[in-house]
C-alpha cells in the first residue's frame, strides 16, 4: 500500500487502540486511555457498565490521577458519563441518539461535497484529492485490511473534504459528530465486510468531485453515510447481544 501523507490533518485522527501494555513512550493516562477505549470498542466494557477511579488505578497499577485523566478524555469522546460520587457509566446505546448524529453528519458532508462540486477547485483541494485518491483508488491487493487503520483513514478522509470548504465551524461540527458515533462506526469497518465496499464508494466520490459531476457526488455520499449507519445499527444489535450471552 501506498505511504500515507495526512499530516495536514493527522491532528484529527484517534490515536492507535493499542493495549495500553504495547505502548512505549506514553503516559500512564494514555496508556489507561487507550485501553478503555479499546475495552469500549470490542464490547469488552458493554454499554451501561459501571466503573470508579479505584477500580481502574487498580486494574492498571496506577495512582488514581492517571486513572481520572483517562475517564475524563473518554468522557470527552463521548464513550463514558459520570453518574455519582466519582463513579463513571460506559455511555449507554442510544439508537434515536446515533440516528440524529448520523441525520447531522449527512447534512454536514452532503453540503460540503456540493460546495467542492459547484466551486472551481483550487490547487490545494486537487492535491488532496490526489493524496486521498493514493489511499483510496488502489487494486485490490494494495488496499488496508486492518479494519482498525481503515477505521481512522475513513476518518481522516470524510475530515479532510469537509475541511477542505475552509469552513472551519462546519469541520468543527463533524468532528463532534464523529467523536459521538466513534464507539459504533467502529464496528463497521473492524468488525464488519465493507473494506473493499469503502474503498470503491470512497473512490467514487472523489471521482465525481473532482468532475465537479455535483448529482452523482451527493447520491454516492447520501448513499455512502446511510449504508454505514444501517449497517452499523445492525452490528452493534449482534455484538451486544453476543457480548451479553457470553
Amino acid at each position: 500500500m501506498n505511504d500515507l501523507n495526512t499530516s495536514r490533518f493527522a491532528s484529527r485522527l484517534p490515536a492507535s487502540a493499542a493495549p495500553a501494555g504495547a505502548v512505549r513512550g506514553l503516559s500512564r493516562a494514555d496508556a489507561v486511555y487507550l485501553q478503555l477505549r479499546d475495552d469500549i470498542f470490542e464490547l469488552r466494557l458493554l454499554p451501561g457498565e459501571r466503573l470508579t477511579e479505584g477500580t481502574v488505578a487498580e486494574r492498571f497499577g496506577v495512582s488514581r490521577t492517571p486513572a481520572r485523566e483517562a475517564l475524563q478524555r473518554l468522557q470527552s469522546d463521548g464513550l463514558m458519563q459520570g453518574y455519582v460520587r466519582g463513579g463513571w457509566e460506559v455511555v449507554p446505546i442510544d439508537f434515536k441518539r446515533f440516528d440524529d448524529l448520523y441525520e447531522m453528519r449527512e447534512l454536514i458532508e452532503t453540503f460540503a461535497v456540493r460546495k467542492l462540486c459547484v466551486a472551481p477547485l483550487g490547487e490545494a483541494v486537487r492535491r488532496l484529492l490526489d493524496e486521498l485518491g493514493e489511499i483510496w483508488k488502489v487494486p485490490a491487493a494494495a488496499r488496508e485490511r486492518d479494519g482498525r487503520k481503515v477505521a481512522e483513514l475513513d476518518e481522516a478522509f470524510h475530515y479532510a473534504l469537509v475541511a477542505a470548504t475552509g469552513n472551519d465551524e462546519l469541520a468543527a461540527a463533524l468532528e463532534r459528530v464523529t467523536g459521538r458515533i466513534r464507539v459504533v462506526r467502529w464496528l463497521d469497518l473492524v468488525h464488519g465486510d465493507c473494506l473493499d465496499e469503502t474503498y470503491q464508494e470512497h473512490g467514487a466520490i472523489l471521482d465525481a468531485i473532482r468532475t465537479g459531476d455535483a448529482a452523482t457526488a451527493l447520491a454516492r455520499i447520501e448513499q455512502h453515510i446511510r449504508g454505514s449507519q444501517a449497517e452499523v445499527r445492525k452490528l452493534t444489535l449482534h455484538r451486544l447481544q453476543s457480548a451479553r450471552t457470553k
